[in-house]
């Protein structure tokens, strides 16, 4: 494989040329969009009208025409099966914040669905966190779920609103983070920190640690370090499905080749999730028994000091709600869907960690292969991928931020 990965200088897809952009554009607009909405919303629509939504989304797309199609969708909401409900409010969590507050509102009220009641609460919260919106969802929460306290969606939803009740001390400022660059921290494996802004519209940045406990550096002798973003295209919280890359630690286990059209064909690197995987493959331990998770295992991986960091669960947590595939890889979306916003040239994902690459039928610029050549300098990607918001700044990550702390943490013993 590592031949492979690394005899990548000539790559080429058919599907990224201009001419093909533009077609793909218009299919997804006459077809995907125009066509499947078009058809009577009913039962047996249902899935034409989602593959719109996911279309939508993608393009960020909107018109008058396409805005009357959802206005009559939101018409039947609390009639729909809860599979399309969800559907229509991660689009409207998407492509219209704060537009169906109302009807949302009343479905919230009327569901006892944990990821359709999770979806309602952070629809209203992407706009209103006020104190007596927050005491609201509390109170409801009580009122529907007391009987299901371990469920886990419900549990990171009020970890959200408690968050919101009361911020926590950024990372970048608790005390205890350099724990988490340590020697002594997941010592002996190779690790793929990627550090994140918790408004994720803004970049994060990327850097390995190697086996020994130190940082690669590029060819020039400076610390590799490249951009990576964590936001999913609809930017919902990491423990729902298609949200952002959860926080948290993620096992990291080879490299593999995607037959996405979205992805491409540079390299990606293979994680997995706490219960996506068994503990004997996450820990890389065959001699565990056990087969059933709990948050105790997870909770060994943790400096001891930030073993009650609650943001650090955010992987375990969204394991255990169902979440898969989340993994790090490049992409052949055009970034001019997203011209204008803060992660441009970046292209959001479904959830993963995404790298900035440029194609017009040739590669011509990967941050992704830079990413893939330190992982094989540190010895490959077999180790684990640590996800960590460092604070609520609005501004990409920058290497100089972080100087300090990796500096400190290669000179300790």
């Amino acid at each position: 494989m590592q031949l492979t990965i690394n005899a990548q200088d000539n790559l080429y897809t058919s599907y990224t040329t201009p001419a093909a952009r533009i077609k793909l554009f218009r299919n997804l607009v006459n077809n995907s969009i125009n066509k499947n909405l078009s058809f009577s919303l009913n039962d047996s629509t249902e899935d034409r009208w989602a593959e719109a939504f996911s279309a939508l989304e993608l393009l960020l797309y909107k018109n008058n025409w396409v805005d009357e199609k959802i206005n009559k969708a939101f018409d039947s909401l609390q009639s729909r099966s809860a599979i399309f409900q969800r559907e229509l409010m991660e689009l409207a969590y998407t492509n219209y914040p704060g537009i169906y507050i109302n009807e949302i509102s009343a479905l919230l009220q009327e569901t006892n669905d944990p990821k359709v009641f999770a979806m309602c609460a952070e629809y209203i919260l992407q706009v209103n966190h006020d104190g007596l919106t927050l005491d609201n969802l509390e109170e409801t929460i009580i009122k529907k779920f007391s009987e299901l306290p371990d469920d886990p969606l419900i549990s990171m939803l009020s970890d959200h609103l408690l968050d919101l009740k009361f911020p926590p001390v950024p990372l970048i400022k608790n005390p205890f983070f350099p724990d988490l660059l340590s020697k002594k921290f997941l010592p002996g494996e190779i690790i793929m920190y990627s550090f994140q802004r918790s408004n994720r519209d803004h970049p994060g940045l990327v850097i390995i640690r190697d086996k020994n406990g130190d940082f690669i550096k590029d060819s020039m002798g400076q610390l590799f370090n490249v951009p990576q973003l964590a936001r999913s295209i609809t930017n919902l919280p990491g423990y729902l499905t298609n949200g952002n890359t959860p926080q948290g630690i993620f096992r990291m286990h080879g490299f593999d080749v995607s037959m996405s059209n979205f992805i491409g064909p540079s390299p990606n690197i293979q994680l997995s999730m706490p219960i996506e995987t068994s503990m004997q493959k996450f820990f890389h331990d065959e001699t565990i028994d056990d087969t059933v998770w709990s948050k105790v295992r997870y909770k060994q991986l943790l400096p001891p000091a930030l073993k009650n960091y609650t943001p650090l669960y955010g992987s375990y947590f969204a394991g255990l709600a169902g979440r898969t595939e989340i993994i790090s890889h490049g992409t052949t979306i055009s970034p001019e869907y997203y011209k204008g916003k803060p992660f441009y040239p970046l292209t959001p994902s479904q959830g993963c960690l995404c790298t900035k690459e440029i194609w017009n039928g040739k590669r011509i610029e990967s941050d992704q292969q830079k990413l893939i050549n330190a992982l094989l300098k540190a010895g490959g990607a077999n180790g684990y991928c640590v996800v960590l918001e460092l604070d609520d700044k609005e501004q990409p990550v920058s290497i100089i931020e972080l100087m300090h702390f990796i500096t400190a943490a290669e000179s300790a013993k």
